[in-house]
């Protein structure tokens, strides 16, 4: 999963960025409106393996990760005239936004709206998007209609298909409304996944508040789009914390009252926001978690291993990981019939524990 941070200039990207990989990118620097991008992967925390390590003493272990893209350059007024490429393609390489929103007060760095009003500069990035997609989609739909009139259609149905697509993105964004807040199946995505649009992305919006936590209710009520998750985070506090270590970590979050550091929170609220889980597979020689689309059948799951493994999939060895705690082993888990063999039907759980039976 890769998640681009993006929000106005001076909203803390930066001190997230940092909270969220450990990283001590320098901070502070006005904005230019210069395209700087910046990427990191993270390992994605989950005690679960811990418990997997202790079990097997695996040879080797491999958490699943998250990329984070740092992408500056997101100004008000940008989306009007249309992103230019560079951005575009940033933009639209990523799963889904973290859109950072200054909640803290400092005089020493400056807001480019001159005050600092949460609920305006979440609407802003909104309304940038939802024009920038509203020039892809108006202009698309002319050259569909265009190519009809002219008689340059080579697959009719699928012009009929788009069209139908893009003049129900259209009337959304006439609302001025982003169109993750309709019904878009993976079929429609596929067919205008090249178009790059934007207000279609999942976004967890990231208030960036000073010492004091405050919850996301006291800078935005009534937002309720889909696909949306709205998360608090003390970004300078959790940006030091995040170069700690150990007991000298956790001191400082009891000091502030963190009871989960920000990058924790902000994965489990990507994951559950991105519809993703995690299997595992277990053993002596390795002991690795994985991430997969929940409602994904086990020949998915497979092929997220291997692509081999999907190919020849024959079943898959399928115990779940709160059963294999309880009871203390695979042995003990054959004993009371906790040990299943699931074909290609097989929904994947989250927890999972899979061993895939292949012939290539």
């Amino acid at each position: 999963m890769r998640l681009g941070i993006i929000g106005l200039p001076n909203s803390g990207k930066t001190t997230i960025f940092n909270a969220l990989t450990r990283s001590n990118r320098p901070t502070g620097a006005v904005s230019s409106g210069k395209i700087e991008i910046f990427t990191a992967v993270v390992p994605v925390p989950d005690p679960r393996v811990e418990a997997l390590i202790a079990m097997y003493k695996p040879k080797r272990t491999v958490y699943t990760t998250i990329t984070y893209t740092d992408i500056g350059g997101l100004e008000k007024g940008i989306g009007a005239g249309g992103l230019n490429g560079a951005l575009r393609n940033e933009l639209q390489q990523v799963d889904g936004f973290l859109h950072v929103v200054r909640a803290f007060e400092d005089d020493n760095v400056p807001h480019p709206e001159e005050s600092v009003n949460p609920a305006r500069d979440v609407s802003t990035i909104d309304t940038e998007f939802i024009l920038a997609d509203m020039m892809i989609v108006e202009k698309r739909l002319e050259r569909l209609a265009d190519d009809v009139k002219r008689n340059r259609v080579v697959n009719k149905l699928a012009a009929e298909q788009e069209t139908e697509i893009m003049t129900r993105f259209k009337a959304q964004l006439d609302q001025e409304l982003p169109l993750r807040d309709i019904e878009v199946t993976e079929e429609d995505m596929k067919i205008v996944r090249g178009y790059g649009l934007l207000s279609v992305k999942p976004i967890v919006v990231i208030f960036n508040v000073g010492e004091k936590m405050r919850p996301p209710s006291d800078f935005l009520s009534g937002y309720d789009h889909q696909n949306t998750a709205l998360v608090s985070l003390q970004g300078k506090v959790e940006a030091e914390i995040s170069q700690l270590d150990g007991e000298d970590a956790q001191m400082f979050l009891d000091e502030y009252g963190i009871k989960e550091p920000s990058a924790r929170r902000v994965i489990w609220a990507s994951y559950e926001l991105m519809k993703i889980q995690t299997f595992f597979t277990v053993g002596e020689d390795e002991c690795r978690a994985w991430s997969v689309n929940i409602g994904a059948t086990a020949p998915q799951a497979a092929g997220v291993i291997h692509s081999d493994l999907a190919r020849g999939f024959i079943r898959a060895e399928v115990f779940a990981y709160a059963d294999l705690m309880r009871v203390g082993s695979e042995a003990e888990l054959r004993k009371v019939g906790l040990f299943r063999l699931e074909g290609k039907e097989y929904i994947v759980k989250d927890g999972d524990i899979l061993n895939i039976r292949f012939a290539v």
